[in-house]
């Protein structure tokens, strides 16, 4: 393939640090905020609008997060408002600032109607005890007696508690539509799999891509099924975005991500972004010649140890590459005798 001869590169070399900019096009300002887990940071970016900004994405909600954006606000973007957040999707790294913003500077929110009521529903679906439909899905997974009772007596995440509560109302953008930000015409596409309806933005005018957490370097975004739709195949969405998606990519797009570095060299990686997940698929059929739970195919996937701190992740995530065989018709699961998790074993 074209790209593979190039290979993907980086134009800078660090992020800028917290509270500083780097001007990644004319009017487009990449800023990067800490997060409190495994990935630390999180890049939001700002597009110059004369007399106010439009803002893409926005970190967690924290105190931190607060202090931060505040000096961001006075210094970097020169004390003129926020007229316009743009939300990639409603995970809390993206989200968790986004009603702060607005309700500061009567900002309006743009983004897909999937992300929207996704943002909402859970920033408003507040748990302190595991639902009866995770503690189920635990125990289809094979979880060990030992997580099980530990997670049984933690209180679970909640979109809330990193997220400052969205105002009613929004902007919609759907596949298709265009929009002006930056000096630029953008398109909107979106992606699916990371998250539902997930936004990317192609600019017309030059070579910039937006691309939040559907596209993203050196690291493959999180796939995952959750206890609220356990028979979901977010990893069919995932390959059906990447073939539709990559014969927009071009050699000299400059990606724009949710993490890491920007990079150019966007054909070879929607080819890698989709071959990661054929190989671990490959890998985890030859795992499956033996029945074995969803708690004991992590090694195929990851090729590294799972601790406490991202059992969670992994787990969803082979769920979703487990329900994606069974849904091909490429394994079959029957109940464990005692437990009743869920045993998968390769058809044939």
């Amino acid at each position: 393939m074209d790209g593979a001869a190039h290979g993907i590169r980086y134009p800078w070399d660090r992020a800028p640090e917290p509270g500083e900019a780097i001007e990644v096009a004319e009017g487009v300002l990449w800023v990067r905020l800490p997060l409190p887990m495994k990935l630390d940071h999180v890049n939001v970016y700002a597009l110059d609008e004369g007399d106010h900004w439009t803002v893409v994405d926005s970190g967690v909600k924290s105190r931190k997060s607060i202090a931060i954006w505040e000096d961001i606000l006075a210094r970097v973007l020169g004390g003129k408002p926020v007229g316009r957040v743009i939300l990639t999707h409603y995970h809390p790294d993206h989200v968790g600032m986004v009603g702060w913003l607005m309700e500061r500077f009567g900002a309006e929110n743009w983004t897909t109607r999937t992300t929207y009521a996704m943002a909402r529903m859970l920033m408003l679906d507040v748990e302190d005890t595991p639902s009866p439909q995770a503690q189920q899905f635990w125990r289809d997974a094979g979880m060990s007696p030992e997580m099980y009772e530990k997670r049984l007596a933690e209180r679970p995440f909640n979109l809330s508690d990193l997220s400052h509560m969205l105002p009613t109302g929004f902007v919609r953008l759907q596949q298709g539509d265009s929009l002006h930000a930056g000096g630029r015409d953008w398109d909107v596409h979106i992606g699916n799999g990371h998250a539902p309806e997930h936004l990317t933005l192609w600019s017309r005018d030059d070579s910039l891509v937006i691309a939040g957490d559907q596209i993203l370097p050196s690291i493959s975004p999180n796939i995952g099924v959750y206890p609220a739709e356990p028979m979901a195949d977010p990893l069919a969405e995932w390959l059906e975005s990447c073939e539709r998606l990559a014969p927009l990519a071009r050699e000299d797009h400059l990606v724009l991500g949710g993490h890491k570095l920007p990079f150019t060299g966007l054909p070879l990686r929607m080819h890698q972004l989709a071959e990661n997940h054929h190989g671990a698929l490959e890998r985890l059929r030859d795992h499956l010649a033996t029945p074995r739970v969803a708690g004991d195919c992590f090694a195929p996937l990851f090729k590294r140890s799972i601790d406490a701190g991202t059992y969670g992740l992994a787990l969803s995530e082979t769920v979703a590459h487990l329900n994606h065989l069974l849904h091909k018709g490429d394994v079959t699961r029957h109940r464990r005798t005692g437990d009743g998790a869920w045993l998968w074993q390769r058809v044939g």
